[in-house]
């Protein structure tokens, strides 16, 4: 483990591979870059040492909502019980304080009083209430409202009406929540995001003489995201002049894509980028930057509203520094067939290297000439298909 925090000289790690290892490569390189956003749009923030836990009691709903499955179902199994087992002491307390477990015992010891105990004109609150797991299966036919017809409320004690009111408001109440919470979670937004996809690499390559950030974004479902926009954002740790240090500052970042402005058509993939000027925070990245080291990473947030549900849904990926290609761009994906246009998923995050400078954006503007030495790569040439057509008809010289 120490090893691996670089504490530990590699000689000491692998004592047979040390020998072949060069002086100045004997110890481990430092670790990756700790992602803010995950590449399936999780975010990598821990939250600790929460003091006002109360707050999180005031939104119950959000709360429940925002749990794991396991504990969902927990909840929800647990409060019906416990709702149960309540209401089911309470209706054998009723008869027992009425007196209905004393006269139903004496008539299971002695069934010939039977007939007597319905002469001596004794009313029970709760008919054939005998223990109280018959006053348990009777709580559960009440909030579930199953009626067998063995149990039922007699109009002799006004209490136990008063109970059944509140049992049934008490179950509808617990119902609305916990299928209201079920039906939430089945329905959250982030599912619909699992089908909004984005390209593993970014690449950074010349477009209309300019250096421009590039990444492909598509939708798999045939649903639309209706109104949906699409922003990025570096993130990277900074200092200001009075030396205090913001180790995530979020910066954004200008963006350009086929329709204009941050609102996007996304009925097939595009490719989204951004151009890369003055007042750009990519502007002094070089191919020299691109490596695991470099504090950096670029935030990416697809935003619409699900064309089915209108449930607002976002979508989120990031890209580090190593993530990012230099001097390479996206294959075409989209072409014509029987007159309609087809997309090959299958070559969604393809790159090709294309001529590319290996300079800054700020090097390449105060110095055109670099663009007259580089050489530029052929236009794509689209071949047309030949196509022989057969006459439908023969022109022949008629008799004379």
């Amino acid at each position: 483990m120490l090893s691996r925090k670089g504490i530990i000289p590699e000689e000491y790690v692998l004592t047979r591979l040390a020998e072949d290892v060069p002086e100045h490569a004997r110890y481990r390189a430092r670790e990756r870059r700790a992602r803010f956003v995950g590449k399936n749009g999780a975010c990598n923030v821990a939250h600790k040492n929460i003091r006002e836990q109360g707050r999180f009691l005031q939104d119950v709903f959000t709360t429940l909502v925002d749990l794991k499955w396991p504990h969902t179902l927990l909840i929800f199994t647990m409060s019906f019980l416990c709702s149960w087992l309540l209401f089911g002491m309470v209706w054998w307390l009723i008869a027992f304080a009425h007196g209905d477990l004393d006269h139903s015992t004496r008539l299971q010891r002695d069934p010939a009083r039977v007939a007597e105990g319905a002469a001596d004109g004794f009313v029970p609150c709760v008919t054939s209430i005998h223990s109280f797991t018959s006053a348990f299966l009777f709580s559960i036919e009440v909030q579930v409202t199953i009626g067998f017809g063995g149990r039922m409320v007699t109009e002799e004690c006004p209490a136990a009406i008063l109970v059944l009111i509140v049992q049934n408001i008490v179950g509808l109440v617990i119902n609305a929540i916990m299928l209201g919470c079920i039906f939430m979670k089945t329905s959250q937004a982030h599912r619909r995001a699992e089908t909004l996809i984005f390209s593993k690499h970014a690449v950074i390559a010349l477009r209309e003489g300019k250096l421009c950030f590039m990444l492909r974004v598509g939708d798999l479902r045939k649903s639309m995201i209706i109104s949906a926009t699409i922003r990025m954002q570096v993130v990277k740790k900074t200092a200001s002049l009075e030396g205090e240090v913001v180790p995530l500052n979020q910066i954004d970042i200008q963006m350009e894509n086929p329709v204009g402005g941050n609102s996007i058509f996304l009925v097939s993939p595009l490719i989204i980028y951004h151009v890369i000027d003055k007042n750009s925070p990519l502007y002094d990245i070089s191919p020299v930057n691109l490596h695991h080291h470099e504090d950096l990473e670029i935030i990416v947030i697809l935003e619409g509203v699900v064309e089915t549900t209108g449930i607002t849904t976002q979508a989120r990926t990031s890209y580090l520094a190593d993530e990012i290609l230099w001097g390479q761009r996206f294959v075409p994906i989209v072409a014509e067939e029987d007159g309609r246009y087809s997309v090959d998923y299958s070559k969604f995050g393809n790159t090709v290297k294309v001529p590319t400078p290996s300079c800054t954006a700020r090097q390449l503007e105060e110095d055109r000439s670099i663009m007259d030495t580089m050489p530029l790569s052929p236009k794509g040439t689209i071949r047309k298909r030949s196509v022989k057509l057969k006459p439908k008809f023969t022109i022949t010289d008629e008799p004379s």
